[in-house]
């Protein structure tokens, strides 16, 4: 795989930066926004577009999967979406095992 370039100390990137970040043309940015519903980057006026850093290393996660592992469209977006859920559900599961640990010390106290 070749090494990106490092992505600078800065908030907003266009996407003719994010795209030359990315190693990656600026039609291929468009599609995955629609293609890619976690993909969203904020829009100004005149529609002009602005990625933070979270875009980028998404952006970059995805031509991974896309073009280092094989994936197919219909492959990151599931990868994608497991992600979330198994993060959200491991959330849930410490917010749970915290909440017993209270109650219990709770009940302990009297």
């Amino acid at each position: 795989m070749n090494k990106l370039p490092p992505i600078p100390e800065k908030k907003y990137f266009s996407i003719s930066e994010v795209a030359s970040l990315c190693e990656l043309k600026a039609h291929t940015l468009r599609f995955w926004e629609k293609e890619f519903s976690q993909l969203k980057p904020t829009t100004r006026r005149g529609s002009r577009r602005v990625y933070q850093k979270e875009d980028i290393l998404l952006v970059r996660k995805i031509k991974n999967l896309l073009y280092e592992d094989g994936l197919t469209i219909r492959g990151v977006k599931k990868n994608l979406s497991n992600k979330k859920d198994l993060s959200e559900s491991s959330h849930k599961e410490e917010t749970i095992q915290d909440l017993e640990k209270i109650l219990k010390e709770i009940k302990e106290v009297f």
